[in-house]
């Protein structure tokens, strides 16, 4: 069984192979690519030669391959582990946010912990519960128990023109500030969103969510957000994180 420190390098190891690039660097997603030990060692919060150890610890278990100034990239055993530590993390923020109605804002540290702790068994009850959901309460896909995660249809707001309607279908900036922020304006995954106008002078775009006040958001910010263009209903089918709410529960932040 791997210990808390490795399960942590290993998903963090997935999510930056695997990560969505930005619109400066061109659309799409980095397919297994290898990954510095720069990049490793500030997401992980830790200096260099403390990521080179634990790296070496790993590849050593048979879950990354190390190249000396290439970086390290996870093995198919480390991959399938790092998924199911990735199921269990989204899972697990699902239930708090769904169920313990527990402030998205602060469902992943929560979810941090947990992961490592619950059992397979229990995992099984929550996804059952849950109605096999696809998606956490920020729209990041679930990886199933083969470990494959679903592909999302998505297109990155900042890219969009003007007049563009859409369905926000995923959260890239999981701060808690950066939560409160999007949830205040009502710019959370499912809601319908029409790109009033864009300000290329500014570098800014006024975003009109359906219910809410138009709202001015930096191309940055922008970013930090993934949409899809399919009608309303479609794209609430396709990415609704829970299949069947209970009429007792209370709502969640992004209802």
């Amino acid at each position: 069984m791997a210990s808390r420190t490795i399960e942590n390098y290993l998903k963090q190891l997935w999510l930056l192979e695997h990560a969505v690039r930005k619109p400066t660097s061109g659309a799409g997603r980095s397919t297994g690519n290898f990954v510095t030990m720069g990049q490793l060692s500030e997401s992980m919060g830790v200096t260099p030669g403390t990521t080179t150890t634990m790296v070496k610890a790993m590849a050593d278990a048979g879950l990354a391959r190390y190249t000396p100034r290439a970086g390290v990239r996870l093995t198919r055993a480390g991959e399938k582990l790092a998924l199911h530590v990735l199921r269990r993390h989204r899972l697990v923020e699902l239930f708090l946010v769904e169920i313990l109605a527990i402030d998205w804002a602060h469902a992943h540290e929560e979810a941090e912990e947990l992961e490592h702790v619950i059992s397979d068994t229990v995992l099984l009850a929550i996804d059952r519960l849950l109605g096999h959901p696809s998606a956490d309460p920020h729209g990041d896909p679930i990886p199933s128990e083969a470990g494959m995660p679903e592909i999302q249809n998505a297109s990155n707001l900042a890219e969009m023109k003007g007049g563009t309607e859409a369905v926000i279908v995923r959260i890239m900036d999981q701060s808690r500030e950066f939560l409160t922020f999007a949830r205040q304006n009502g710019l959370v995954p499912r809601a319908a969103i029409t790109i009033a106008h864009i300000n290329p002078g500014a570098g800014a775009m006024l975003v009109h969510p359906r219910g809410h006040s138009p709202v001015s958001v930096s191309l940055a910010v922008a970013a930090k957000f993934m949409i899809s263009t399919k009608s309303t209903e479609e794209s609430k089918t396709a990415h609704r994180p829970v299949a069947k709410r209970r009429a007792h529960r209370k709502p969640s932040p992004d209802a």
